[in-house]
């Protein structure tokens, strides 16, 4: 052999030793355990859980439009227009800010500050009563469900990282608005599952106007019927084994999921288990000017609520002022603690979710398609290999090893890339087998075509691989990009799909082109000159 082809027969070794190792790595524990230790399985095939989560971006519009009411009051107030009122007047209309009370001498003072650049998300303007109102625009309101999705997705996967779950698919759902689709191979138990589920919670501080009263009724009752814009009722225990209650709480949060730099779990003087948290520094400033204001000691002293998804879990008085270190007690568990700790270290959500679908996958459904799934991809592959061997004779071992490395490339690829093979994946696989063949009988019908005209054995080998390669080119990248759209904007199994496709098509370019003209060159050098070639 020359050494130009001992040289091109090395690399294809050096190639196939490197892939092998990525998907078997040092063998040990049988090659199924090998296997598997570097090729992950989808929740089709691992079983495990499925989740459909809806996203409240509205709670994000009504949040930020409350932070830039106390913001565009404390902005007024800065600027020595006193005497106005800042709110939103509508719960309907979440997005309209309405200043009123502005000093006719000043109205020039204070649109300057409603049109500066704090507030360009805004359209301003005045009504007929002289109220002045900032609405939102649309595309503000547009942009902020979106970040609020992103986030919300950002989050729920730290999370579940950081719980172990391996593998995990999180991702937009494109069936419904504002959805999010979390797919968990391998989680079984449906307790785990809920652990997952309640480390998506939102928490936030509030200020507490009124209460505890016993039912919402009696909350109206106590405030002449009308809960005032900036306020709202909101129910909860307020501390551990007490009944729910209902409490009127500060709509604007002091501080939030956010604010939090980190929190560790910890237990207070007398044993019980809380939260030890640390604000940011923007954070700290501004619960220090509200827990100093409303301390115990001052003149306006008050009281601040834990709220957690929802729900009052703390009702607490505030001894002293505390700035970006304090504690959250509320009746926790150890376990309670622990998880509360790892979602404020991980980010708040932006808004609350609910939970529009949870499915279980058994691995019993998994394992049958596995074992189905690789009858398929055996019986396709041998029934083809078969076919290049009677069809194109002594040419059809060359078909028949590129395509083993074809496959063995393939395997490779995904271990390396720490892909995730599902159900659809291995439909892929054995496409692109199909696609492999198809390259070879393109490649061999150009060769016989060029010796029936008349070409030498050499030349038809060099023609027929050159005439070949644009077609096999050309629908190589149109199919890798159909796989690259069907990753962009399909879910897990259609993802795995994709993901298989391409590396089988990138993996068949390279044996099918390369690896079979190396052997079909070796097979010619040992020939004599004008001995027939088996095709």
């Amino acid at each position: 052999m020359s050494k130009n082809l001992t040289a091109k027969a090395a690399f294809i070794v050096g190639i196939l030793l490197v892939f092998v190792f990525g998907f078997l790595g040092i063998p040990h524990g049988g090659l199924k355990q090998s296997i598997l230790r570097h090729i992950n399985l989808g929740l089709d095939l691992k079983g495990g859980v499925h989740l459909v989560l809806q996203v409240h971006v509205a709670e994000a519009l009504t949040s930020a439009t409350d932070h830039d009411v106390a913001r565009l009051e404390a902005d007024l107030q800065k600027a020595g227009i006193t005497g106005t009122t800042v709110g939103k007047t509508d719960p309907q209309n979440p997005e309209t800010i309405v200043v009123s009370g502005i000093p006719s001498t000043r109205l020039a003072d204070a649109r300057g500050v409603m049109e500066g650049t704090d507030y360009s998300s805004y359209d301003v303007a005045t009504n007929a009563t002289g109220n002045t109102t900032l609405t939102m625009k649309q595309s503000a309101i547009a942009d902020l469900y979106t970040r609020t999705l992103n986030t919300s997705i950002d989050t729920i996967r730290e999370r579940i990282d950081k719980l172990g779950v391996t593998e995990p698919q999180i991702q937009k759902y494109g069936l419904g608005e504002n959805e999010i689709l979390v797919e968990l191979p391998g989680v079984k138990d449906p307790a785990e599952v809920e652990d997952v589920i309640q480390s998506t919670a939102k928490l936030s501080i509030h200020a507490v106007v009124g209460g505890p009263y016993g039912t919402d009724a009696d909350a109206l009752q106590a405030n002449n019927g009308v809960i005032p814009p900036d306020s709202m009722l909101v129910h909860g225990v307020g501390s551990a084994g007490m009944p729910d209650q209902v409490w009127l709480l500060k709509r604007t949060s002091e501080v939030e999921g956010t604010d939090f730099r980190d929190a560790q779990p910890s237990t207070d003087q007398n044993g019980r288990p809380n939260i030890r948290f640390t604000l940011t520094t923007e954070a700290g400033d501004r619960f220090y000017k509200y827990t100093s204001t409303h301390s115990k000691s001052s003149s306006t002293p008050g009281s601040m609520a834990i709220v957690l998804d929802n729900k009052v879990r703390e009702v607490a008085g505030i001894d002293s002022a505390i700035r970006d270190n304090g504690e959250i007690t509320g009746g926790f568990t150890k376990q309670q603690a622990s998880d509360l700790s790892l979602m404020l270290r991980t980010g708040a959500l932006p808004a609350s979710i609910s939970y529009l679908e949870t499915r279980v996958v058994g691995p019993s459904l998994g394992a049958a398609s596995i074992r189905q799934g690789v009858i398929a991809a055996v019986a396709g592959m041998l029934a083809v290999m078969i076919f290049m061997l009677i069809y194109y004779k002594g040419a059809g071992i060359n078909a028949d090893l590129a395509l083993i490395l074809n496959l063995v490339i393939l395997l490779g690829f995904m271990g390396f890339a720490g892909a995730t093979l599902t159900l659809p994946g291995i439909a892929g696989v054995i496409l692109t087998i199909g696609m492999g063949v198809d390259s070879n009988v393109l490649i061999f019908e150009r060769i016989r075509e060029e010796l029936r005209n008349g070409k030498s054995t050499p030349v038809a080998v060099q023609q027929g691989f050159a005439h070949a390669w644009t077609t096999i080119f050309d629908t190589h990248v149109t199919t890798i990009v159909s796989a690259a759209i069907l990753f962009l904007f399909g879910s897990g199994p259609v993802q795995g799909f994709a993901v298989t496709l391409v590396f089988g098509l990138l993996a068949n370019l390279f044996t099918a082109v390369y690896v079979s003209r190396v052997i079909f060159d070796a097979v010619l050098e040992r020939k004599e000159r004008g001995a027939s070639l088996s095709i």
